[in-house]
């Protein structure tokens, strides 16, 4: 006989549960469906107003059934009555469990056989009787208390309908007696009155189930009634008129459970192979969801275990285990606390214990646990839990313990937890450690991919992973950039464990200032950002005086204190135009506030000036190319001349750039600008062949006039440069000694084991090395000496202040002076004044450059000054001098 449905589900949390329906009975339809709380609530009122109408129809049908049909008192329903309800209850508990699909359950029970006996041995009121007391006290053993009610009311409709279509049989066919095809048809109506009962309560509690589906269990359920009612009916039949047949009808009886047990063990089979299918593919796409969900937040970039997604879990498993509770602890590292789902009836309060013996089971085995049976220290366990039985299985990678998963005191047989569910708990826990372990990997990926490993920071694309929700949402907001000006210097002279350790340090302490709250990221090397949500550029402004004021304190690392300076730039999230921007060029602006940081000024904040200065910047270094092409970028002369003979002895190469746009650039604006973005070997080659080119032209109308070349870092560090220069010198057919390259003391400096192999192939090829700005730099005298050069240059600076300045007359006097006594020639450039050239000459200095002699000049224009200001006369060697006219 079908019994009534147990109910709804409800609605989980992670910790704590409403109170479940279990199924209760032989066909009884139990399941849950996905709701929200509020869908929750709004199935359990709609269910209690049907538990209402159906009790009420229930009691209604009694009273109507009881006076139509005579009661008829005999002293023998002192024991039938009692036996029956015994009878009832036998039934009760031999039911066999044997299809559970998408959350339906099917199982077998022989409450028929004691109903069709009933219709000939008791009154209705008796059988009634018997039949309540029986399935209430079923539900209350196996504590589904939530729907007595309800099931109270279908248990009088059940029986209530039995006995008024058995009596519309019986006054059709006109036996005074009970004819047996009327007890037939009343006990077949009872399991499909209970069954509608059942489909109505799922419609109620909007569960899903297909026409055919519910079409399909009606007609199962119809054809074990009718085998149930029939094996009672011919058993009692022929007890009835031949006593002594009681054997064989005993022996039909116990054929036909033996036929229904095997068909149960082969269902149960398929039952645990949908069941296991079921969790396989929950977990399955629970991991696909997790993996395909991205990060918007920073705990969502942190490793743990979502409760959310296993509570569907834990449900399938509590269903097919038919237990009161089924608890999943689980985790993802060692050292993370356990997250707890609970399914089922709520834990007692005071949750789980830190120390729970069952934590510490070794092994990834399914162990069964009675509190009868179990030792103190797990007896003590199951109290804490109110629970009399356990299945309990360790969710293990290797030998790291990701969780336990237990189920507590089954529901549906007396004898409790079986063998066969210790096999199927014990392969669904292998597929839960497995997704453990999968998760855990996928939360280790993916928080190596978004944070710094050095400093555990967030990196770049991390921080604007989690930056970017918060810059759409909130109107005032602040990035800021901040670096360390002392990294790269650390790591020459201490190497890379040091500055390291610097970084570490300073992340700490960005850290501790700006609290844990706060997306913190390292981008690169030693520089860092944060986002500051709901700050105004006042408060920002604050926020980094107070960043910078910890970041430049001294780091004391070991035995040394490495002295460092900060330097901040921030961007708020709004412009002048009231146009939002996204992080990346957040980030954009607020290095260059940090770029535009300069002497006492560490804490810039981000103006628009800056952003067409950079604009302007990078607009140079895309068209310097195509500006080569359009001769937009040329090379002017400024002629040197020997003292004191006043002999043109060459001519200092410089570049010029004629921009459309931005007119004519300063070669201080522009070079640098090409220089940082690689593009100075090209430059260089331009310069070298527009000066080679010129000096042949010089050649072949019998002029010996050097050119000077500016040489940068870059050039000095390219293996393959005197080979390039070689190639020139060959194809413009140039002697070597008339050309001449100027470097600056300072790039030299940067990398002297680099620069000196390339210097000294460039002199051993015969071309002339110049010292640029000589006297600028720190370390001079110390490396001069060492250099392969034949000329100094003494800076322009010095030669302007002579004049009036004692100091750097005495300079320019003293490097005169060494360069003599190196065998060098030295050159002055910055020469203006004749008193500058007549005080140089007195000192012996070789060569004088400057406006006084003459300013850069495009080729044209030089050609025209060497023909109006100087004098051609016949030199030593039948070339051609050229003396300027004083």
């Amino acid at each position: 006989m079908p019994e009534p449905y147990g109910g709804p589900a409800g609605s989980y949390s992670a910790a704590a549960n409403s109170s479940p329906a279990p199924p209760s009975g032989s066909t009884g339809m139990t399941g849950s469906a996905d709701t929200t709380p509020s869908s929750g609530h709004s199935d359990e009122w709609r269910f209690r107003i049907y538990t209402i109408l159906v009790l009420s129809a229930g009691i209604a049908a009694a009273v109507a059934v009881s006076r139509w049909l005579p009661f008829e008192w005999s002293a023998d329903l002192w024991w039938i009555g009692p036996l029956l309800a015994v009878a009832f209850l036998l039934a009760e508990q031999l039911g066999i469990n044997v299809d559970v699909r998408s959350g339906i359950s099917w199982t077998i029970s022989f409450t028929e056989i004691p109903l069709v006996i009933g219709f000939f041995v008791a009154p209705f009121e008796v059988v009634a009787a018997a039949h309540l007391v029986a399935g209430i006290g079923t539900l209350l053993v196996r504590r589904v208390s939530g729907r007595v009610l309800y099931n109270a009311g279908v248990f009088l409709l059940e029986v209530t309908s039995a006995f008024a279509v058995a009596g519309l049989v019986k006054q059709l066919v006109g036996d005074p007696g009970m004819p047996w095809i009327a007890a037939l048809a009343g006990t077949l109506t009872a399991p499909l009155a209970s069954t509608l009962l059942a489909l109505a309560a799922v419609r109620v509690l909007r569960r899903r189930m297909r026409v055919t589906t519910a079409l399909r269990l009606t007609g199962r359920i119809l054809v074990v009634g009718f085998v149930n009612a029939s094996v009672g009916l011919s058993g009692y039949l022929v007890i009835a008129n031949v006593p002594a047949a009681w054997p064989l009808v005993l022996a039909v009886f116990l054929g036909l459970s033996a036929l229904y047990w095997a068909y149960s063990d082969l269902l149960r089979e398929q039952r645990d192979m949908e069941a296991l299918s079921d969790v396989s593919l929950m977990v399955a796409r629970s991991g696909h969801q997790a993996a395909a969900r991205p990060a918007s937040r920073v705990e969502d970039l942190r490793r743990g275990v979502d409760v959310d997604e296993w509570v569907t879990i834990a449900e399938r498993i509590k269903d097919q285990l038919a237990a009161g509770r089924v608890v999943l602890r689980l985790r993802l590292e060692p050292d993370d606390a356990m997250r707890t789902v609970v399914v089922g009836e709520s834990l007692p309060p005071g949750g789980l214990p830190a120390d729970d013996p069952l934590l510490r089971l070794p092994g990834p085995h399914v162990r069964h646990f009675r509190i009868t049976e179990a030792n103190p220290e797990v007896r003590t366990a199951l109290l804490d839990r109110g629970a009399q039985e356990a299945l309990v299985v360790p969710l293990r990678s290797a030998n790291q313990l990701l969780g336990v998963v237990e189920a507590h005191d089954r529901l549906s047989r007396w004898r409790g937890f079986g063998k066969y569910d210790i096999q199927l708990l014990g392969t669904m826990a292998s597929h839960l450690a497995t997704s453990l372990d999968n998760r855990r990997l996928l939360a280790t990926l993916r928080h190596d991919a978004y944070h710094d490993p050095l400093t555990g920071l967030l990196n770049r694309p991390g921080f604007c992973l989690l930056a970017r929700d918060p810059l759409r949402e909130r109107p005032s907001s602040v990035v800021l950039r901040v670096d360390l000006d002392v990294f790269s210097t650390v790591s020459d002279a201490l190497g890379y464990t040091w500055a390291d350790r610097m970084v570490i340090a300073a992340g700490r302490r960005m850290r501790d200032t700006l609290g844990q709250q706060v997306p913190l990221a390292r981008l690169e090397g030693a520089s860092f950002a944060a986002l500051l949500a709901d700050h105004t550029a006042q408060q920002a402004h604050q926020v980094a005086e107070r960043l910078r004021a910890e970041l430049s304190a001294p780091y004391p690392m070991e035995r040394l204190t490495v002295e460092a300076n900060a330097m901040v730039g921030y961007a708020v999230t709004v412009d002048d135009n009231h146009d939002p921007v996204d992080i990346d060029g957040m980030l954009q602006r607020a290095d260059m506030a940090v770029r535009a940081t300069r002497g006492g000024e560490e804490v810039r904040g981000y103006v628009p000036s800056m952003g067409q200065i950079f604009m302007r910047r990078f607009q140079m270094v895309t068209q310097f190319r195509q500006s080569l092409e359009d001769g937009q970028v040329s090379v002017h002369y400024q002629p040197k001349v020997s003292l004191p003979n006043r002999h043109v002895q060459g001519v200092e190469a410089l570049v010029r750039w004629q921009h459309p746009e931005f007119g004519k650039l300063d070669p201080d604006e522009f070079v640098p600008a090409v220089e940082a973005a690689g593009l100075i070997g090209v430059l260089t080659s331009f310069v070298l062949e527009q000066a080679l080119r010129r000096v042949r032209k010089w050649l072949d109308e019998g002029l010996r006039i050097s050119a000077a070349v500016n040489l940068s870092v870059r050039n000095l560090a390219d293996a393959e440069f005197p080979a390039k220069v070689s190639a020139a010198l060959g194809r413009f057919d140039v002697p070597p000694e008339l050309l001449t390259f100027e470097l600056t003391e300072s790039g030299v400096m940067s990398d002297p084991q680099r620069a000196l192999p390339i210097l000294r192939e460039l002199h051993a090829l015969g071309i002339v090395l110049a010292v640029d700005d000589f006297g600028t730099g720190y370390s001079s005298l110390a490396y001069l000496r060492q250099l392969p050069v034949d000329q100094v240059k003494i800076d322009k600076s010095f030669v302007l202040g002579m004049g009036t300045d004692l100091g750097d007359l005495a300079v320019v006097r003293s490097i005169v002076e060494l360069g003599h006594s190196l065998g060098l020639t030295v050159v002055a450039e910055g020469v203006e004044e004749d008193i500058a050239r007549d005080q140089l000459e007195a000192m012996g200095c070789d060569v004088a450059q400057g406006y006084l002699i003459s300013r850069p000049l495009s080729e044209e224009r030089l050609e025209a000054w060497l023909q109006a200001r100087t004098a051609r006369s016949p030199g030593r060697h039948a070339e051609t001098v050229l003396t300027l006219l004083t």
